[in-house]
């Protein structure tokens, strides 16, 4: 039987306690807060040049050896062991580096078709098997938090964390009113820490634009931003509270509930400390493990995609942050998502912006898709769309990438950064959390759908938009989602793919991204 707070919030039905509809106290004024995180990004350089400085000679320690002997030693041996072998090195220097690096490195992990296989495999460890801190520098986080001995409020904690990353661990514990919960604690003395790093990324960010083609694409000094923005976000737990609460209500908004969040308590949540509703599942690796307990996962990945899309498309406000670490399957389907800590916000421009370039993706209207990406910021608005489109040549028809040589394909490479970079083209914030959560979801159709048709399921998608929300896409857009326009034709091109291919499944596209890569392989070989 649901509970109270599931009338506002997509929670699970029987939680640990009832939120009451109107916000905690802890919740006060964090919306200047927020504000107050935006601009201290600008301070940050000028604040600790000395510090920052001593701060990059011990990443030149670090991280300097393991591309020495890469460059000298390694890169003679085959690609794979070779990329293998730098993987393992920087991994272990990045957590060494402390909680930055091994956040940076998180990211990375979550880069599935952007970093080398290797990499990405590697640096999924620094999601959450850091070195924990020790308990009773743990227990004395806690004691001044709450300002009271842990034992005033809790009857039991295990010593032994559940997970720990770059941030915080996570120890389960149970309150004296007799609630299991995830108790998640902040690492001592990150702050100045994380500081002296983002002085030293924004230090270096500069020298890179220009130097390397995909850097400069994505705009190195806006990247550092981001990062800093997320990162410092992320040393509040008050903040990623918020997050939990407002996306649970995004969610319920939708009535779908195929997600649920954890209830954060209504009292014990601090700038250092989270106490939250346990929840458990099925990791989303184990697609089989589903199956066999009668889990029909090809629902679960529909309706998930669903409910993201429409809190993106709908109401602005979204998980920034998806990999198999954050998700688990619960036996009823239901999809449990954890950390918020990152999390993407849209004001109502650029959330009419992510909702124009959705729509006209699912129906192939490349101009409504370049209107879009200038309202995000992704290409400045001095230059006309038809400019953009005609030397882009988004209006002449796709090529197969697989049935171009390797030369073709690096030449039509280089002209397109080259454009790009004349533009002044760089991804926004919230353009760039969604499409890592959407590589991520590409991956998760390999788990939980590998023989689902990937243009059926495009096609159903966006049919239900065109039933369910048709009018709200039309007051906001001017954009009317007509059901005899949607067709794949769209996301063919968008592919590469020749008109006339019917069907398109995971297995499809493994085999289509093993023969780019061969074709860059025997480029570089040559």
């Amino acid at each position: 039987m649901p509970t109270a707070d599931n009338k506002f919030g997509s929670f699970s039905e029987s939680g640990p306690w009832i939120l009451p509809e109107d916000p905690p106290e802890w919740i006060n004024g964090l919306g200047e807060e927020r504000e107050r995180l935006r601009t201290e990004y600008n301070s940050i350089l000028a604040a600790g040049k000395i510090r920052a400085f001593l701060r990059l000679a011990q990443l030149i320690v670090r991280v300097g050896p393991p591309l020495a002997i890469w460059f000298f030693i390694d890169k003679k041996k085959p690609k794979t062991v070779a990329r293998s072998l730098l993987a393992r090195r920087l991994r272990k220097a990045f957590q060494k580096l402390g909680p930055t690096y091994i956040k940076l490195g998180q990211i990375i992990s979550s880069g599935e078709g952007i970093f080398p296989q290797e990499i990405v495999s590697e640096f999924k460890l620094l999601r959450d098997r850091v070195p924990p801190e020790s308990f009773h520098t743990i227990q004395k986080v806690i004691k001044e938090e709450l300002l009271q001995s842990p034992k005033n409020i809790f009857s039991f904690i295990n010593s032994a964390p559940i997970a720990a990353a770059s941030i915080a661990q996570v120890h389960i514990a149970r309150l004296k009113t007799g609630e299991e919960v995830a108790l998640k604690v902040r690492r001592p003395k990150l702050e100045s820490l994380v500081r002296n790093d983002l002085s030293v990324m924004e230090t270096v960010a500069p020298y890179l634009v220009g130097r390397i083609p995909i850097a400069a694409l994505a705009n190195p000094p806006a990247l550092v931003e981001l990062f800093a923005e997320t990162v410092l976000e992320e040393l509040d737990f008050r903040l990623e509270a918020e997050n939990m609460l407002d996306i649970a209500k995004a969610l319920a908004k939708s009535e779908h509930r195929a997600i649920i969040v954890p209830r954060p308590h209504p009292v014990f949540v601090t700038k250092r400390l989270l106490v939250m509703e346990k929840l458990e599942g099925f990791y989303f690796e184990e697609g089989e493990k589903m199956r066999s307990a009668g889990i029909d996962t090809e629902k679960v990945l529909h309706e998930g995609v669903l409910s993201f899309l429409e809190g993106v498309m709908l109401h602005g406000v979204f998980h920034g942050d998806l990999h198999g670490g954050n998700l688990f399957v619960q036996k009823d389907g239901r999809i449990a998502l954890l950390d918020f800590g990152i999390t993407g916000r849209l004001d109502q421009v650029k959330r009419q912006a992510f909702l124009r370039l959705i729509i006209s993706a699912t129906i192939n209207n490349v101009t409504n898709q370049v209107i879009a990406l200038q309202d995000l910021g992704a290409f400045r608005s001095d230059i006309s769309t038809e400019q953009i489109i005609k030397d882009l040549r988004l209006d002449e028809p796709a090529q197969d990438v697989t049935e171009m040589s390797a030369k073709e394909l690096t030449v039509q490479l280089k002209e397109l950064t080259k454009q790009l970079l004349d533009y002044g083209a760089h991804i926004p914030k919230e353009l760039m959390l969604f499409v890592k959560n959407m590589l991520f979801l590409d991956s998760a159709v390999g788990n939980l759908a590998p023989e689902i048709d990937i243009f059926q399921e495009f096609t159903s998608i966006a049919m239900y938009f065109a039933t369910h929300h048709s009018g709200y896409i039309a007051e906001q857009t001017g954009i009317i989602m007509q059901k005899d326009a949607i067709t794949a034709e769209g996301l063919k091109s968008s592919l590469g793919l020749s008109q006339d291919i019917e069907k398109l499944t995971y297995k499809d596209i493994q085999q289509r991204r093993e023969i780019m890569r061969k074709k860059f392989q025997s480029k570089t070989e040559q």
